[in-house]
């Protein structure tokens, strides 16, 4: 982590929760959840993410990778340089084995039993604990592993159209190392990496009107692509028609249990959230089918965090399930994830570029701050709002009184971080 940060912060070392008392929200921009190269992202870079931040007016810009968090230095540093307060997180896919066998969907559409789950204000990614390491590491084995099975699945899927492409593991690897300008150790491959791999290799075969009916050939049925050029809708259907469940590139997922991706996030110092789609897929999944259910669920993990990427959302729905958790005493944020190649505006809004509603807005600008205290106290060797056992921090009784006192703690950090950046 960017040392001179917290160095040129601890200025306001006295600054606590309790002396905190009085105060009032002012919502900012911000976004608490993006990806950057090498995880798959709509920037080329750090520095050009950072820019547009600025551009945009962007206060409070939070970073969610995958398994990999080497370029969270250069993000601080470039976030410090621009007066961009930064915020680290981390995203972990993992399975919850007896919803997948009763076959509820949670947050992912596709798959019964599979669960993201993102750490908010991570402040112990460098140095890394041992225990940190050791369960990262198994989920980067079991991750890698499947991800090359898939590719040579493809591969075979492909030469059997009369397709070879040569593609393997340490092609798709060079190609996002060469792309990005990043070392090879710190490359995790995604599905949507291989996509990428697959139909630019199909674009260097074919030109023009054949590329679709070479994929015809690949996928038993015409594209959808709306012509020859559209790489993104190609990715997305080689995505859908290779590599989901029941298909023939299909690899059935090594995730790890939930307890192993909720401890990783707990020895990062992070606040685990559950990032919720509510009706950014059509049926609601069952874990989310109510706000009210959703809350229960939640809290039976022991979870006091969620967060929203509302451009998937109706203000209407997204207003009914962040208001009921909110007033169930939950930590609220927002982001957009970037996690496709769409440049779209780095503060979030609604499905459709539609506004967020102003009573939603401040609740996630809450949350933002919230998360602002938690990673400044814990980034401190303190307990923020969350312990080492994910338990709320014992100062407080409720966690609606937690978070009021860590919401205005982290308005004032923001403010005093501002005051050296500015």
């Amino acid at each position: 982590m960017q040392e001179s940060l917290f160095d040129a912060m601890g200025a306001i070392a006295g600054l606590s929760p309790e002396a905190v008392k009085d105060g009032r929200l002012q919502r900012r921009p911000m976004n608490t959840h993006i990806h950057l190269p090498p995880n798959f992202s709509a920037f080329e870079s750090v520095d050009q993410a950072i820019e547009l931040a600025d551009q945009q007016e962007i206060e409070v810009l939070g970073l969610s990778n995958y398994y990999d968090y080497s370029l969270y230095n250069d993000f601080a540093d470039q976030a410090w340089i621009r007066g961009i307060f930064p915020l680290f997180g981390t995203e972990i896919i993992c399975l919850l084995e007896e919803l997948r066998d009763s076959g509820v969907k949670i947050n992912d559409p596709g798959n019964p039993g599979k669960m993201y789950i993102c750490g908010k204000g991570v402040s112990r990614f460098s140095p890394m604990s041992e225990r940190a390491s050791e369960l990262l590491a198994t989920i980067r084995k079991n991750d890698s592993e499947r991800m090359a099975a898939m590719i040579e699945r493809i591969e075979a899927v492909f030469t059997a159209a009369g397709i070879p492409t040569g593609i393997d593991e340490a092609s798709v690897k060079s190609m996002i190392a060469e792309r990005h300008q990043c070392s090879l150790e710190t490359v995790y491959i995604q599905e949507r990496h291989i996509a990428q791999a697959f139909q630019a290799a199909v674009f260097q075969k074919f030109s023009g009107d054949k590329r679709l009916a070479a994929l015809e050939q690949v996928f038993g049925v015409p594209s959808k692509a709306s012509g020859p050029k559209d790489h993104v809708t190609v990715q997305n259907e080689i995505r859908s028609h290779l590599m989901k469940s029941g298909k023939p590139a299909f690899v059935e997922e090594t995730f790890v249990g939930f307890e192993h991706a909720r401890d990783l996030i707990l020895e990062l110092g992070g606040i685990p959230s559950y990032p919720t789609l509510a009706d950014g897929v059509d049926p609601i999944c069952g874990f989310e089918e109510t706000p009210e259910h959703l809350i229960g669920q939640i809290q039976s993990l022991g979870l006091l965090a969620a967060e929203f990427i509302p451009t998937r959302n109706e203000p209407e729905v997204l207003t009914e399930y962040v208001t009921r958790m909110r007033a169930a005493g939950m930590v609220i944020t927002a982001g957009t994830e970037h996690n496709t190649l769409d440049l779209i505006p780095i503060a979030p809004t609604c499905k459709g570029g539609t506004p967020i509603p102003e009573r939603v807005a401040d609740i996630f600008w809450e949350g933002a701050c919230v998360v602002i205290a938690h990673q400044y106290l814990r980034s401190r060797g303190e307990i923020g709002l969350t312990d080492d056992q994910g338990q709320l921090n014992s100062r407080w009784q409720e966690p609606q009184e937690a978070i009021s006192a860590m919401a205005l703690l982290g308005q004032q950090i923001l403010k005093a971080f501002h005051t050296i950046t500015r």
